[in-house]
């Protein structure tokens, strides 16, 4: 290393440099450039953040994208409409449904195609119990990071419970492949709406048990309140979305303010259709949006029960030919996903395959935003920092 204080010198074989200085009161100080990742365990998949720490304090961080990208947008240029749905659904992986609503939604637009009326009802209502299984997952995983043990174990306990009757009505666990062009891919099965009904109200009814090892805990406060603030002009800056956004006082939710499916009845004043906010950008914040919209998508998904047991037996879907081509044109259809804005920009020449589909992710976005807020913050908060950002990889790098 130079003897120049004011110089920099990498650290052999350490993948490491150091850049020395004298501080105010003649102490020589050093920065360290650290790699978080990109190994899975250190977050929510392979994400790798190169930051730079004075002492305990970090100075600069970079999130580094990429290790799991998988090339989708160009794999969804030689699949047809069909084919598209099984690669549309896997990019956030705790949000399958409600990633293929997306692609379904604007392939129906271009064509002008009318879907049943049971059909709009039911997408509707497992998209909300997608949203429900997403939080739950983060409710119980982000305490886990904090050195909180049992609440996951309750947090899956209720996901096993809305699992059985998502596997039930499409025989998937994580990757549903429920959505078809014109509505979904069968029937409900017959008495599924009240065994829905049931583990609706068993999941609520045991919610408190989780919200008591959460809310109010000082431990998790101490650790949560006041780190990590997200200030809302970075929001609009970056165009975070979703949960991370309205913790910061973005009242913005697709389902209210551009509805699709069925939320324009639901969110309609007088309806169980609300948009959850906190003011205070913090992580606690945002752990407490995410537990309060669970409430809310119960009430939705009981909405949606009340409203498909008054309907007629019907079709569930929309008889299409065996090759199914798109007119030309274009269109960008947005859903607000669990994780935040989820968009598809189809570009169509009018053949089976789409000239061009590309997505606009919700994680990608809400990652991008750390660089903005990691600096300043302690090394020991950004485990805290990080877990309250409610990212999938995959959604990240598509």
């Amino acid at each position: 290393m130079s003897s120049d204080p004011g110089t920099a010198a990498p650290a052999a074989g350490r993948g490491r440099s150091l850049t020395v200085g004298v501080g105010a009161g003649g102490l020589a100080t050093a920065d360290m450039v650290l790699n978080i990742g990109p190994q899975h365990p250190a977050t929510h998949g392979v994400l790798r953040l190169r930051i730079v720490v004075d002492g305990e304090r970090i100075v600069s961080a970079e999130p580094i994208v990429g290790y799991m990208h998988r090339g989708a947008e160009k794999l969804f240029e030689v699949r047809d409409y069909r084919q598209i749905i099984v690669l549309a659904n896997r990019h956030d992986w705790l949000s399958a449904f409600s990633n293929e609503l997306g692609v379904v939604i604007g392939v129906e637009h271009m064509l002008g195609m009318e879907v049943p009326e049971r059909a709009v009802w039911a997408r509707t209502a497992l998209a909300e119990l997608n949203r429900v299984l997403n939080h739950l997952m983060f409710l119980g995983s982000y305490p886990l990071e904090l050195g909180a043990i049992t609440p996951v174990f309750h947090a899956f306990r209720e996901r096993e419970e809305l699992q059985a009757v998502m596997e039930e009505v499409s025989g998937g666990r994580m990757h549903y492949m429920f959505n078809r062009v014109g509505g979904l891919k069968e029937d409900l099965p017959a008495g599924w709406l009240g065994r829905v009904a049931h583990a609706v109200t068993a999941v609520r009814h045991r919610l408190p048990d989780l919200e008591r090892l959460v809310v109010g805990n000082e431990i998790l406060e101490a650790r949560t309140r006041g780190v990590g603030v997200l200030p809302l002009p970075t929001v609009e800056a970056h165009g975070v979305s979703g949960p991370i956004a309205r913790a910061s006082g973005l009242d913005v939710d697709l389902r209210r303010d551009a509805p699709y499916l069925a939320y324009a009845e639901l969110f309609a004043p007088g309806g169980p259709g609300r948009v959850v906010t906190r003011a205070g950008g913090d992580c606690l914040s945002r752990l407490e949006v995410l537990l309060e919209q669970v409430h809310v998508s119960l009430d939705l998904v009981d909405a949606c029960l009340d409203r498909l047991g008054q309907l007629p037996q019907g079709p569930i879907n929309v008889k299409l030919p065996k090759v199914l081509k798109v007119p030309e044109g274009e269109i960008y259809s947005a859903t607000e996903n669990p994780l935040g804005f989820n968009g598809y920009y189809l570009v169509s020449r009018g053949e089976k395959t789409p000239w061009r589909l590309k997505l606009r992710s919700a994680s990608f976005n809400n990652v991008s935003v750390l660089a903005e807020m990691l600096p300043g913050q302690l090394i020991a908060d950004m485990v805290a920092i990080l877990g309250s950002m409610f990212f999938v990889v995959g959604d990240v790098d598509k």
